[in-house]
């Protein structure tokens, strides 16, 4: 039996060699690495200015910060996201009003928006869930009507390509994430980008405790936080950068072996790409339990072979906090939740071979029959 890691970062000699080089330099934070990091990254992502800081969530969270949110207003965002594009409007003291999603791309359903939005709305969130950018057209003309701020969560699509457009672009701000499942790592590590000058002067002082460009190192103009990335994180973000187009190519490759398997399987589906999707930016690898695979049991199969599986995602609005503290519960938004409860990530990385995943999804379909037994089992058991 083989063992399978759930995801695992691309990590070559040249990266290790960058660590060392700042470690030698004895420079540990705000040395020249965040600057030449930033540089890149900005360049990569077709933005004027990136500011790098220690995570997605803390890029969020300075993100609502220069929206303007704070008491009671009101943040649109989906629930089938990762509870951070949720928790950094609560950390404003704002509210998350969740909305549906598109059955098919899994991202926010844009027709559903405007009957969310009321006097309160400050913003909207689209998450670029998997990689696969949310529609954002409709969603801008929604925007520039209610004169709404946009916030790209594109923690999960650097990248990404909307009808050409390079996801991350077409807000006012977005932000991206470097954790080690990540299409590229800093281990830990976030980056915020914009072309709003002001925006990124304040989004520079929020991460440094509210230190201003002119202050000194005692002053602190605003409250602030601290979000800073250090020198060896961005030492690590710049080989990345520098090689992003291998490291989505080494994904893609991954994808197109599991897709190829994927047809050949019943009773699952492959991921759906839009028609909008100029380009995907593979995050993780998610198939659909059809009606009749119980996606439990199946999970269950697979990790006694030796391959791990997550369900992706569990909705933010049935969250224990967020049903206590909103009153959210089963049946709210019927999409969101069948996604839920039928979506399974299986083992993804740009690091596999073929060999890993043909042995997942050999198992997978063996697995299937025991789904479908369990499923039909469960069901003569409630009747």
């Amino acid at each position: 039996m083989q063992k399978i890691p759930m995801s695992s970062p691309d990590i070559t000699s040249i990266e290790i060699d960058a660590l060392n080089q700042v470690l030698i330099t004895r420079w540990l934070s705000l040395g020249p690495k965040i600057g030449e990091f930033e540089q890149a990254f900005a360049g990569y992502a077709h933005a004027k200015n990136a500011i790098a800081v220690n995570s997605g969530t803390s890029s969020l969270h300075l993100a609502m910060i220069a929206a303007g949110v704070s008491d009671g207003d009101e943040v649109i965002t989906p629930s089938f996201s990762f509870i951070a594009s949720a928790n950094c409007v609560l950390y404003e003291r704002g509210n998350p009003i969740f909305v549906d999603i598109d059955p098919e791309t899994s991202n926010i359903d844009p027709n559903l928006i405007e009957e969310a939005i009321t006097e309160r709305t400050r913003a909207i969130i689209p998450v670029h869930a998997f990689g696969q950018p949310a529609d954002m057209d409709p969603i801008l003309e929604i925007a520039r009507k209610y004169n709404l701020v946009v916030i790209e969560d594109a923690c999960e699509a650097i990248g990404a390509e909307y009808k050409g457009r390079r996801a991350g672009t077409l807000g006012e701000a977005a932000t991206f994430a470097f954790y080690p499942n990540k299409q590229m790592t800093t281990g830990e590590g976030g980056m915020i980008v914009t072309d709003n000058e002001e925006w990124a002067n304040l989004f520079r002082s929020l991460r440094n405790q509210g230190r201003d460009i002119f202050d000194a190192w005692l002053n602190h103009t605003r409250l602030g936080y601290n979000y800073r990335m250090d020198e060896m994180s961005a030492a690590l973000g710049l080989v990345q950068v520098q090689r992003i187009e291998e490291l989505l190519a080494n994904r893609d490759q991954v994808a197109a072996w599991y897709n190829e398997r994927i047809d050949q399987i019943g009773g699952i589906r492959k991921p759906y790409i839009a028609e909008t999707t100029t380009r995907m930016s593979w995050f993780v690898y998610v198939i659909r339990c059809q009606d009749g695979v119980d996606r439990n049991a199946l999970m269950d199969y697979l990790q006694a072979h030796g391959i791990p599986s997550r369900p992706y995602f569990v909705p933010i609005h049935l969250q224990p906090f967020y049903q206590e503290k909103f009153g959210w519960k089963h049946g709210d938004l019927p999409n969101t939740e069948k996604a839920g409860d039928t979506f399974l990530a299986l083992p993804f990385s740009g690091v596999m071979t073929k060999e890993q995943v043909d042995y997942v999804c050999d198992h997978l379909r063996d697995g299937i029959e025991v789904a479908q037994y369990s499923s039909v089992r469960n069901s003569a058991t409630a009747d």
